[in-house]
């Protein structure tokens, strides 16, 4: 069968990463979390101080030191899934809490960093045979991805996810600052000038608010197979 490239697309918290790996495992495929990219990036301009006292970011200086940063992904053999690295060191649990996700959206809106991090990606997917997820994939990363996805749920939903991700993992959680930076990153995901998000228009909408984990994995394989059968 020939190999395809799928597009998840969708707000923060929607679960795009934890359905992206399960069908990239199910089928074999490469899975890319460009999400955990700009998490990256975010990580080390917070570890340099690229933070002005309101949030905004140091630009100029950030865009000196783009050539010093290297993400990567590493197979975790114990649990089977990718792992982000930066610069060789794994910030897979870093990247996940509430300090980088409050400031994962003004990192992700810089031209200079976009282009950095879609030229990688499109090098990581120039081969096909992958899934990737994040906000611009079926728009500007891969606009002629022979399956794309977007994905959606209502705010309380998503950031009741995140907050139980949270826990899970032991990390401190506040289900009221975890909505509010649900609601500032839709914002700031949907109006910044440089690929913002938004649905493709050949792209499949799935608001997975009342669906479970099986469901939806059900449904995106149902959607992979009418795909691949029509490249």
């Amino acid at each position: 069968m020939k190999k395809i490239t799928i597009a998840i697309d969708g707000y923060s918290s929607c679960g795009k990463s934890t359905m992206a790996k399960d069908l990239a495992r199910k089928i074999g495929y490469v899975y890319v979390d460009t999400g955990a990219m700009y998490r990256a990036v975010t990580l080390f301009a917070l570890r340099h101080s690229l933070f002005n006292a309101d949030g905004t970011v140091k630009a100029e200086q950030l865009e000196k030191l783009m050539p010093e940063i290297n993400i990567s992904f590493r197979l975790n053999a114990e649990t089977g899934l990718p792992e982000t690295m930066l610069n060789e060191e794994c910030v897979e649990k870093e990247i996940r809490g509430i300090e980088v996700s409050s400031h994962v959206s003004p990192i992700a809106a810089l031209p200079f960093v976009r282009k950095a991090l879609v030229a990688q990606q499109q090098r990581m997917g120039k081969d096909k045979g992958v899934v990737m997820d994040g906000r611009d994939i079926g728009t500007t990363v891969f606009p002629d991805a022979e399956l794309k996805i977007f994905v959606t749920a209502s705010t309380d939903v998503r950031a009741q996810r995140r907050y139980d991700e949270l826990q899970a993992k032991g990390m401190p959680a506040d289900f009221d600052v975890i909505r509010k930076n649900v609601e500032e990153r839709d914002y700031i995901d949907t109006h910044r000038e440089v690929s913002p998000l938004r649905k493709a228009d050949d792209a499949i909408l799935l608001d997975n608010s009342h669906l479970t984990i099986e469901e939806q994995n059900k449904w995106l394989l149902d959607q992979f197979q009418k795909a691949s059968s029509e490249a």
